[in-house]
């Protein structure tokens, strides 16, 4: 038997951060040692908000040179582009022909995004779900790398799949496979260093709420000094009435490659004074290598295009397969 597939992918708005590296694509790095990883820019997904079309194309391929940067062996996993794939769209309208609008309506991340666009808010945000339950199923994954708050999108790629087969497949012959959830414990939820009750976020129109990958040590240096603490003497995990406190020793224990035990131990007393310059140590460190391979790959885009190109003829052959077999199962005609 062959490897078990994943998939996973991140929109290509803006420069990725500490809880896109710890949530997914560190993970990303160490799955694809066990598993076919396909790996792509969401950049279909991009446009469910406001975005400025003159940075897309250049953000996306920035996300691409970050995913090699940090890890990712093109040798070892399949990375692509979303929109080069045609598949992924035709996909999801079929979705959406079968989709009850209710289980769209319960989405959590569609109200909360909601709230803010208003009467913008656009057919595409509210319909992305099952363009996702597409992006999933067209590579039939056996699992999917997500953090907690994706969990539910991944109970509708489930739904959806289900509904498929029962309503045009069997249960002998199922036309999709159902995959499950893959979720990482530790670091899958990355805080806000500016408030850590709320996850870290490109969104955030606060530069200092996050750590990018791409920043300077000078940078790192300064969001540290100036991310949100509080005045009690003596660090812990787990105080519901100190979330900062936790999302820190969370990022150096992480960071650091230690147990929770031995950084508990190591800082139960000391002072913010002493435990930000050693969370910058280590940031610096961790981050520093991302930066330098990140800049050797944006300045020749030749290997980067090729990655990219032999990613796509590689995701569009299993894309396409899936899609004729679901465009078999509805019944259509096959071109002539």
């Amino acid at each position: 038997m062959g490897k078990h597939r994943i998939l996973s992918g991140i929109q290509p708005t803006g420069n990725l951060h500490l809880g896109n590296y710890l949530g997914a694509i560190r993970n990303w790095v160490q799955l694809q040692e066990e598993y076919d990883s396909f790996l792509f820019m969401a950049d279909l997904h991009a446009i469910t908000v406001p975005h400025d079309p003159a940075k897309l194309a250049e953000d996306t391929l920035n996300v691409a040179a970050t995913y090699l940067a940090c890890g990712i062996d093109p040798t070892k996993a399949t990375i692509f582009v979303q929109s080069h794939i045609s598949a992924h769209s035709e996909l999801a309208w079929l979705f959406n022909c079968i989709t009850p609008v209710n289980w769209l309506e319960r989405m959590i991340q569609f109200k909360e995004k909601a709230v803010k666009q208003g009467e913008n808010v656009s057919i595409g945000l509210f319909a992305y779900p099952v363009l996702q339950a597409a992006d999933i199923l067209l590579y039939e994954p056996d699992q999917v790398p997500v953090g907690e708050d994706q969990k539910q999108h991944i109970e509708l790629t489930r739904d959806i799949a289900a509904r498929l087969n029962f309503q045009y497949g069997s249960e002998e012959q199922p036309v999709l496979k159902v995959p499950e959830p893959l979720i990482q414990k530790a670091g899958a939820r990355v805080m806000s260093l500016t408030d850590g009750t709320k996850k870290m976020s490109k969104s955030d129109p606060s530069e200092l709420s996050r750590i990018d990958l791409l920043d300077s040590p000078e940078l790192i240096q300064k969001k540290v000094k100036r991310c949100k603490t509080d005045p009690v003497r003596g660090l812990t995990f787990d105080d519901p009435e100190r979330p900062e406190c936790h999302n820190l020793l969370t990022l150096y224990m992480l960071l650091s490659g230690q147990s929770q035990a031995t950084v508990a131990a190591e800082c139960a007393d000391m002072g913010w004074g002493q435990f930000k310059p050693l969370l910058t140590e280590t940031l610096v460190a961790s981050l520093g290598p991302i930066r330098e391979t990140f800049l050797e790959l944006t300045s020749d885009r030749t290997y980067l295009e090729t990655v990219l190109r032999e990613g796509r003829e590689k995701a569009a052959a299993i894309a396409n397969s899936t899609l004729t077999k679901v465009k078999d199962a509805l019944g259509y005609a096959r071109p002539f």
